[in-house]
């Protein structure tokens, strides 16, 4: 399920920055609006990955035109960005080749976490391509 937080982006004297106000912390850049737009959505899914993995609640995503401007704040423009939020965990039967599981060990402290960020590369690639 994806789920859309805005951005506020600002003009920097190098490019632009953006925040998400309904996620403390979680900020990024760019030398051109594309660029920190697609910052953006790495962040994002970095930050909410971030708060799965530590145990803490994912706050909900306020509308756009809900957020009160800041008065300290000179917008340069609202951005929605998209994330695909976690999913409750399934737990799965699957058979490998043992080699490639005792590689997988050997560099992974959780195995089923490994082979779920693995999965997510590889979907990120083929929607890309």
């Amino acid at each position: 399920m994806q789920r859309y937080y805005t951005a506020i982006i600002e003009r920097t004297a190098s490019g632009f920055s953006l925040f998400f106000p309904d996620l403390p912390g979680c900020a990024s850049a760019g030398a051109s609006v594309e660029d920190a737009a697609l910052a953006a959505r790495e962040a994002l899914a970095l930050h909410v990955a971030g708060l799965r993995t530590d145990g803490d609640d994912i706050p909900a995503a306020t509308p756009a035109d809900a957020i009160a401007a800041d008065p300290e704040v000179t917008e340069f423009a609202r951005l929605l960005v998209p994330v695909e939020m976690p999913g409750r965990a399934v737990r799965l039967s699957i058979t490998m080749d043992e080699g490639l599981v005792a590689a997988i060990d050997a560099v992974a402290d959780n195995r089923s976490g490994f082979l779920a960020d693995a999965a997510r590369a590889a979907l990120s690639r083929s929607k890309a391509a």
